[in-house]
């Protein structure tokens, strides 16, 4: 089972935004002595408990920062961009960290709509009906291989070279599920987002795979919640501080960045909120480290794939290591020197 992270670059209450960058840069530091096989960090924008809104330049951080992980985005959400431009930046990771690099597509926006819309201001901005045209202009410029009666046929994403990043294209429906059997990209389902159909998705995906010229064969992963401790008592008190975020970022009360599990369970919640901590509760693995690398070979099995992609979200920057460092022991990864 190959294990892998995905890094929301998470800003806690009473730290700031760039502590979370620079607790980014540590952790993947850290997952890479563990044995962990990728990176992924997230994009989101105008957000007061998540970091990253340029995945492409903590990537190259990252990648320089290590010397055998692989680094890449989870995701870039391709709709705010030009497919010419998301390649060119690529292109330039891929040439400084050259078989290190994986883009992965996401098709949501990463924002709230008037950010969005902020993000999509200009002549060019595109429609989300525009999507699928944008995914096959990012495969053609990087791997040079655009029709020849496309009307940009001629341009070249800089700087050119032999590999490319491996594409992913990431979802929690079955629209992305669609386009990466259609394109022949690999897919991963953001089962942490949304559990609903995700098996179905993969099986959709799997059937109805195309192969490409970069993926002969079906290649699936899951994003997976999961937060690991001593004992299940103390993942549990740990998980609160993301439950309680999730929360109060759905009514528009996440000011601060993510509180303390202290505060989180101290608050006075109505029985909707009740509700939606229980459904964020279901969503997510928590406990000792051999009751989650039981819940997570799980739902490996449920989804059929021999890639997890864990993302872990606490309060206290020295626990959310901790996390991943008890995961790794308990599935025996190779630690690197």
């Amino acid at each position: 089972m190959r294990l892998s992270v995905l890094d929301q670059s998470p800003i806690r209450k009473g730290g700031s935004p760039i502590d979370a960058v620079r607790e980014s840069i540590e952790l993947a530091k850290h997952c890479e002595r563990l044995g962990y096989h990728r990176y992924w960090v997230a994009e989101h924008h105008s957000s007061q408990g998540l970091a990253d809104a340029s995945p492409e330049i903590l990537i190259a951080r990252i990648a320089a920062e290590t010397e055998s992980i692989r680094v890449g985005s989870g995701g870039v959400m391709l709709s705010h961009y030009s497919s010419l431009k998301v390649a060119e930046q690529f292109r330039m990771l891929e040439a400084l960290s050259p078989g290190r690099i994986d883009l992965g597509i996401g098709r949501a926006p990463g924002s709230d709509r008037r950010t969005a819309e902020a993000l999509s201001v200009g002549p060019g901005a595109l429609g989300i009906e525009h999507y699928p045209d944008q995914l096959m202009d990012l495969y053609g410029w990087l791997s040079n291989t655009l029709p020849i009666a496309h009307p940009y046929q001629q341009i070249r994403a800089m700087p050119a070279g032999e590999s490319i990043p491996e594409l992913w294209l990431l979802g929690s429906s079955a629209v992305s599920a669609q386009y990466a059997a259609e394109l022949g990209w690999r897919y991963c389902f953001a089962h942490f987002i949304n559990q609903d159909g995700g098996e179905r998705f993969m099986q959709f995906y799997r059937d109805n795979f195309e192969p490409s010229p970069i993926v002969p064969e079906p290649e699936g992963a899951v994003g997976v919640s999961a937060t690991v401790a001593e004992t299940d008592e103390e993942a549990e008190h740990l998980s609160w501080s993301r439950w309680a975020w999730r929360l109060k970022s759905r009514l528009g009360l996440a000011e601060g960045g993510i509180p303390s599990p202290e505060e989180a369970k101290a608050y006075k919640y109505s029985e909707p909120e009740l509700d939606f901590i229980a459904y964020s509760r279901h969503q997510s693995v928590y406990g000792s480290p051999g009751h989650v690398a039981d819940r997570l070979m799980e739902v490996a099995e449920r989804y059929k794939v021999d890639e997890l992609v864990v993302v872990t979200i606490t309060y206290d920057f020295e626990a959310r290591k901790r996390s991943y460092e008890l995961l790794a022991r308990e599935f025996n990864l190779e630690p690197r020197s």
